[in-house]
């Protein structure tokens, strides 16, 4: 049945690839401007390994478009890299980090915690930390990308003026989702950044060696304390829960891959690489909507990524990072904001089309069975109100705090506020009726003993 599967994603892949190569390509550049900025701070701050980063990275890249057939991410744990950016964390304190998050991951997945999680949550307060993390992801483009650049600085390669011409290249061809939008702009940029650096800091030839780190008390108490923990409710939410989600939700003709899997994958990427200083990653939902925004359809997509970037860190490995220092930013904020817009628009589907409002028709055939098909269950205007408010409380959380976590706190209050009158009026009427039912019983039971008395009291 597994290898049924495979095969079946297998082909998939191969003939997405035949059919549109550009756009898979494109598609497999369309999270880079969430991976290079967290990456090249990381590695200027000795905080990873940059070359065994790019190994294994891409090599779990290959192994996801193996394994779940669609364009999910191998991308950055972004709470544990801003913190270790922050704090200029040594390579043992971030890998401790990610070691933390993935432990406890792992546990939810083989417990079952995970699928527990998948149908406890409400599908309002999933939305809502979707969208909270693509209007992040804007958010953040225009903060950390866009807002310190000028029209002419700081230089003649990086500046407003590039982010204005990609963001009309953005518009004009957003009719057209086979324009392999991000791969052009990746060449651009790629072109830009080797002008820029000039000749003697170009990459050179430098075969990887892996080196194994070992994590002292200190530096394990210190990566699990101050970010580990905090990376947990956004890995389980945005990067687990979320991903299942839209991955059903963007491409409906391949088979979603479960919570658990997805999990497991998380854990088992960072208790493995992280033994050899790799950057804590995980899948996330924004760097699938990237993906997908520009033109990635299949697991061909990160495979051809994955490919290129063990490469890198085969051949070039910590040379790097003097050109990745000199990216534009003004490519990558714009590449960021596309990418969060897509994602945020997943939230129109809450009051039609999502998940938990389809339901199992009980209408039958001419020959009397069931026919099984699913209908779309209609709303009424007080529970469409209440689904966009329980949304947006998510939202409104995850923004002014900054943490999934607050954000899903949030949602669910706001879940538990609507659901608390219906159910405490329920709770009261099925009360009442008890209440009733017993009193009934003592009549019946009192008419019944006067019943009794009668014909003896005539025998005498």
């Amino acid at each position: 049945m597994a290898f049924t599967h495979l095969r079946r994603l297998h082909l998939n892949n191969v003939n997405t690839l035949r059919t549109s190569p550009l756009a898979e390509i494109s598609g497999a550049l369309g999270d880079l401007g969430t991976l290079l900025p967290l990456m090249i701070a990381l590695a200027i701050n000795n905080s990873i390994s940059l070359s065994t980063t790019l190994v294994f990275s891409g090599l779990w890249n290959i192994l996801t478009g193996i394994a779940f057939g669609i364009p999910l991410p191998v991308q950055p744990m972004k709470a544990i890299a801003a913190i270790a950016i922050s704090r200029k964390f040594s390579i043992e304190e971030t890998i401790s980090a990610g070691f933390t998050t993935s432990g406890i991951v792992f546990i939810f997945s083989i417990t079952g915690l995970l699928r527990w999680f998948t149908h406890a949550i409400p599908t309002p307060v999933v939305k809502g930390i979707q969208v909270g993390a693509g209007l992040s992801l804007v958010l953040s483009a225009g903060s950390t990308l866009l807002q310190p650049l000028g029209w002419t600085t700081p230089n003649a390669g990086d500046n407003l003026l590039w982010a204005l011409f990609a963001f009309l290249l953005l518009l004009v061809t957003q009719n057209f989702p086979r324009f392999p939008y991000a791969l052009l702009i990746f060449l651009l940029g790629l072109g830009i950044s080797i002008s820029i650096a000039g000749s003697h800091n170009l990459p050179s030839f430098a075969l990887w060696h892996p080196h194994t780190f070992l994590p002292s008390w200190p530096a394990l108490r210190t990566g699990a304390l101050d970010a580990g923990l905090g990376q947990i409710p956004l890995t389980t939410l945005n990067s687990i829960i979320a991903v299942s989600y839209l991955s059903s939700d963007l491409l409906p003709h391949i088979p979603a891959p479960g919570v658990t899997s997805i999990g497991i994958s998380v854990a088992l990427m960072n208790l493995i690489g992280g033994w050899f200083g790799a950057m804590p990653v995980c899948h996330g939902s924004g760097g699938l909507a990237a993906q997908y925004r520009f033109g990635a359809r299949s697991g061909a997509s990160i495979i051809i990524l994955g490919i290129f970037k063990m490469l890198l860190g085969l051949l070039f490995g910590e040379t790097l990072v003097e050109l990745l220092r000199v990216y534009p930013k003004a490519l990558l904020g714009v590449m960021v904001l596309a990418a969060g817009l897509e994602l945020a628009k997943v939230g129109e589907s809450l009051n039609y089309g999502a998940r938990d409002l389809w339901e199992v028709s009980e209408s039958t055939n001419e020959g009397g069975s069931a026919t099984g098909l699913k209908m779309q269950r209609d709303l009424s205007d007080e529970e469409r109100k209440q689904r966009w408010m329980v949304m947006f409380m998510t939202v409104g959380g995850l923004l002014a705090f900054r943490n999934d976590g607050v954000g899903f706190v949030a949602g669910i209050l706001c879940h538990l506020a609507y659901r608390w009158p219906s159910r405490s009026s329920l709770i009261w009427e099925g009360l009442m009726t008890k209440l009733k039912d017993n009193r009934n019983r003592r009549w019946r039971r009192s008419a019944a003993a006067g019943e009794e008395e009668q014909p003896l009291s005539s025998t005498a």
